[in-house]
């Protein structure tokens, strides 16, 4: 998006750096445990959010699996691509850029979901008298790439919209979409 002068140039290594993060926050975010249960006081379960899919599959609880791994992997790294995408689209392909920027932003309204079911998984779990529960540094990974994300997806559509108001290629039907604006 941004072009050639030392700032455009930094700023647009700053937001593909910052994607990168975002990208193994996410990956480690999925792999690495994100929470160990403790019930009474010998039996202990760590999991992540791969091992958790898992379970959820051999259990045979396929719906519940798939609802899991769309939001909480597939959507996210799709999220993350598309970001990448945009911005590194060249200016002449703006209206492309519009149109998966406003898939960015209806997507993106998901994008905490999974980290409010977690969270609720860890209240209920911290409400029982015989559980516990030990908060890995998955959790974190996972929840810092959410929030990356969300700040990326600002800053992506901020300098979009810029772009498009400046392009004569950018007709102003695929500006009123309100998409660049709204990407969270």
């Amino acid at each position: 998006m941004p072009s050639s002068p030392p700032r455009r140039r930094r700023e647009r290594f700053l937001v593909n750096v910052l994607i990168t993060c975002a990208l193994v926050a996410l990956l480690v975010g999925i792999a690495a445990p994100m929470l160990t249960l403790k019930k009474l006081v010998w039996i202990t379960n760590q999991f992540s959010l791969l091992s958790g899919v898992g379970a959820l599959w051999r259990e045979g609880h396929y719906l519940l699996c798939l609802i899991i791994t769309a939001f909480s992997i597939v959507l996210p790294l799709c999220k993350i691509a598309v970001l990448y995408r945009v911005w590194n689209t060249p200016t002449e392909r703006l209206r492309r850029s519009l149109r998966y920027l406003h898939w960015l932003s209806a997507l993106g309204k998901w994008s905490m979901l999974d980290v409010f079911v977690v969270a609720v998984l860890l209240a209920s779990v911290k409400l029982g008298a015989l559980a516990s529960v030990e908060v890995h540094f998955g959790l974190y990974a996972f929840a810092a790439a959410a929030a990356l994300t969300m700040i990326i997806a600002h800053r992506v559509a901020r300098a979009v919209d810029v772009a498009a108001r400046r392009s004569p290629l950018a007709d102003s039907g695929s500006r009123s979409s309100g998409a660049p604006g709204e990407a969270r």
